[in-house]
C-alpha cells in the first residue's frame, strides 16, 4: 500500500501559481506551530503568501495583528462570542484605508476556511477538533501540511480514504524526520522505524517518584518550547504514543517495527533502519521551524529556516531504552492502534479530560495515564473496524469524556472520602 506521506510521490496541486509566492491558509495561527510559522513565511515573502487565518478567539489582540500584517482575505474565528472583540481590533490597528479580512466564526468556522481555494493548509490545532477542517482540506484537494496529529489518529480511516499519496506532509519533528530518512531506500527496503523521545522533564523516574509531580513540572520541558497541552503529554510520553500511531498511518509500517529510543538531547528526530542494517538519522537542533518550513516548501526546502548543528563543537548523544513501567503510555497507545476502529478516539479523548483534571488539579500525574487505560478498557474492542464514519468518531469521543469525567470524578470523591 502506498503511504499518506509517500516522499518517493511528490504530489503537484491542482491550485498552485507557480510564478508567485506559494498561498497558504493557517489554522490554529495564535498557537506555538502558527506563531512560529509566520515567522517562517515573514522571513520568506518571495516564497509564501497567507490568505486565511483561523484561531480559537483566545488571542484576538494577536489574531488582529497578524491578519493585518499578513494582508490575509479571511479570519476564521471558532468563538462567535469574539467576534465584536476582532472587529475592534482589526479596526484599530489598520492602517488607513487599509482593507480588513473578511470574518467567518462558529465552529465550523475554521473547516469552511480549510476548504477556501490556496496551495497548501497548516493545520496547527491542538486536539480532535482538527479532524473536521484535514478532511476538508483533503476533500478540496490542498496538500496538508499537518501538525494536527490528532485528526490522523482519531480520524485514520477516513483521511486514508480520502488523501492522494503525498498530499499530507508530516511537521511533526519524528515525523519530518522519518519522512525525509524513507528517501534513502525503497519501502521494500525498510526494516523499522525509530523514533526518538527526549523523556521529557522526568526521564529516569521511576512511578513511583512521579506520583507527586506537580504542574509546574509537567510544564517545564527541557528542550521544547510546546502549548501546554502538547507539553503535559510529552511528559507522559503520551504524545509519544501518539507518535507511533501517527507513523504507522502514515508509512504503513506495522506497529512491531516501530520501536521508541529515548534521546535526551533531542538532535536526532528520529530514524530509519533499512535491511542491510544502515541507519537514516535526521539530526538538527531542536527548533520547530526546520520541519515547519520543509512542510510549507515541499519538496523544496527554505534556506536558513533554522540553525543547522554547529559541527565546530564537541557534543554527546546519548541513547537509552523507554522505561516502559514508569510510562506504560506508548504500549497503551500500540494496544488502540492495533485495535483500530474508534479505540484512537476515545484514547486521545480520555487522554484531553484527563490532561484537564490534571492541569485543575483534580487528577495526580500517574492518574492521568491510569485513567486512560480504564476508559479503553472499558470501551474494549471496537465493532466498526475500517467501516468508520465521522459520527462513529464523534459518538465515541463523547463516550470517552463522558466516561473518563466520572472515573475522575470518583476518584476524588474517594480521595475526599479519607
Amino acid at each position: 500500500m502506498e503511504s499518506l506521506a509517500d516522499p518517493h510521490l511528490r504530489f503537484v496541486p491542482r491550485v498552485a501559481d507557480p510564478d508567485g509566492p506559494r498561498e497558504l491558509v493557517i489554522l490554529g495561527s495564535t498557537g506555538s506551530i502558527g506563531t512560529q510559522a509566520i515567522d517562517v513565511v515573514l522571513r520568506n515573502p518571495d516564497r509564501f503568501r497567507v490568505v486565511g487565518l483561523s484561531a480559537a478567539g483566545g488571542r484576538v489582540e494577536l489574531l488582529a495583528e497578524q491578519a493585518l500584517r499578513l494582508g490575509v482575505r479571511t479570519v476564521a474565528l471558532a468563538r462567535a462570542e469574539a467576534v465584536p472583540e476582532l472587529r475592534a481590533a482589526l479596526a484599530a490597528k489598520a492602517a488607513p484605508g487599509q482593507p480588513l479580512p473578511e470574518i467567518l466564526a462558529g465552529p465550523d468556522a475554521a473547516t469552511e476556511l480549510a476548504g477556501r481555494e490556496c496551495h497548501s493548509v497548516l493545520n496547527g490545532i491542538t486536539g480532535s477538533i482538527g479532524l473536521a477542517p484535514t478532511l476538508a482540506a483533503l476533500e478540496a484537494g490542498r496538500v496538508l501540511v499537518l501538525a494536527n496529529k490528532e485528526s490522523l489518529i482519531v480520524g485514520g480511516p477516513l483521511v486514508k480514504a480520502i488523501a492522494k499519496p503525498g498530499q499530507i506532509v508530516p511537521v511533526d519533528s519524528e515525523h519530518t524526520a522519518l519522512f525525509q530518512g524513507l528517501m534513502g531506500g525503497t519501502r521494500k527496503e525498510v526494516r523499522r522505524l525509530v523514533v526518538t523521545a527526549s523523556g521529557g522533564p522526568f526521564r529516569g523516574r521511576t512511578r513511583e517518584q512521579l506520583a507527586g509531580v506537580t504542574r509546574e513540572q509537567a510544564l517545564a520541558h527541557p528542550n521544547w518550547d510546546m502549548g501546554p497541552v502538547i507539553t503535559i503529554n510529552s511528559a507522559t510520553l503520551v504524545n509519544k504514543g501518539l507518535e507511533v500511531i501517527e507513523a504507522h498511518l502514515l508509512y504503513d509500517i506495522p506497529f512491531e517495527r516501530i520501536e521508541v529510543v529515548v534521546h535526551p538531547q533531542s538532535v536526532v528526530h528520529s530514524m530509519v533502519e533499512f535491511s542491510d542494517g544502515s541507519t537514516m538519522a535526521q539530526a538538527s537542533p531542536p527548533d520547530m521551524r526546520m520541519p515547519i518550513s520543509l512542510g510549507l516548501g515541499w519538496p523544496d526546502r527554505v534556506p536558513d529556516a533554522a540553525p543547522g548543528c554547529d559541527w565546530t563543537k564537541a557534543a554527546t548523544w546519548e541513547f537509552f531504552p523507554l522505561d516502559t513501567e514508569a510510562f506504560p503510555s506508548v504500549g497503551l497507545a500500540r494496544h488502540v492502534g492495533a485495535l483500530g476502529g474508534t479505540a484512537p478516539a476515545v484514547f486521545n479523548a480520555a487522554n484531553e479530560e484527563c490532561v484537564d483534571a490534571f492541569m485543575d488539579g483534580r487528577l495526580p500525574f500517574t492518574g492521568i495515564v491510569d485513567t486512560v487505560a480504564k476508559v479503553v478498557a472499558e470501551h474494549g474492542r471496537p465493532s466498526e473496524g475500517t467501516a468508520l464514519t465521522l459520527a462513529d468518531v464523534l459518538a465515541a469521543e463523547t463516550w470517552a469524556r463522558a466516561t473518563a469525567q466520572a472515573l475522575i470524578a470518583a476518584a476524588g470523591n474517594k480521595e475526599g472520602g479519607r
